[in-house]
């Protein structure tokens, strides 16, 4: 009886195997990047206090578009691409406004379900459900 299941057993076992062999999909539209693993910086909100929303204001992508990546100073890889006019919350400044953290909807959803607009008690790091990340400062017309 044993020998019965060992042709499906090892069919299961090379199955499975086959299936960890397949490469895991890059995160939201960024290529797949070789190499060390990225340091991200995720992106804070309420850094203004409780009395303000937690992201200080909505902007406009500039035209022409920009690129967004984990974190400040990150040139190497791309975690997603913004179109020109996309709306994204300003959120976080760094390195004298060369930089700039942002919470954006993905496309098709609405970006109030993203949360920014109300207070928070303490500044903390965004956990969605919107997307976020860093982009380079003069990609986007404040207050668009």
């Amino acid at each position: 009886m044993k020998q019965g299941l060992a042709p499906p057993l090892a069919a299961l076992v090379a199955l499975s195997l086959a299936a960890c062999s397949q490469p895991a999909p890059p995160a939201d539209n960024a290529p797949v990047v070789a190499g060390e693993p990225i340091a991200t910086r995720a992106v804070m909100i309420g850094t203004e206090g409780p009395t303000l929303p937690a992201c200080s204001s909505i902007s406009r992508v500039k035209t022409g578009g920009t690129d967004v990546y984990w974190g400040p100073d990150e040139t190497r890889a791309v975690k997603a691409k913004l179109a020109g006019g996309a709306s994204v919350s300003l959120c976080e400044a760094a390195e004298n406004d060369a930089w700039f953290g942002v919470v954006f909807a993905a496309p098709g959803t609405d970006p109030d379900m993203c949360g920014v607009g109300k207070s928070v008690q303490n500044p903390r790091e965004y956990q969605g459900p919107c997307r976020w990340g860093w982009i380079k400062g003069g990609t986007v017309q404040l207050g668009g």
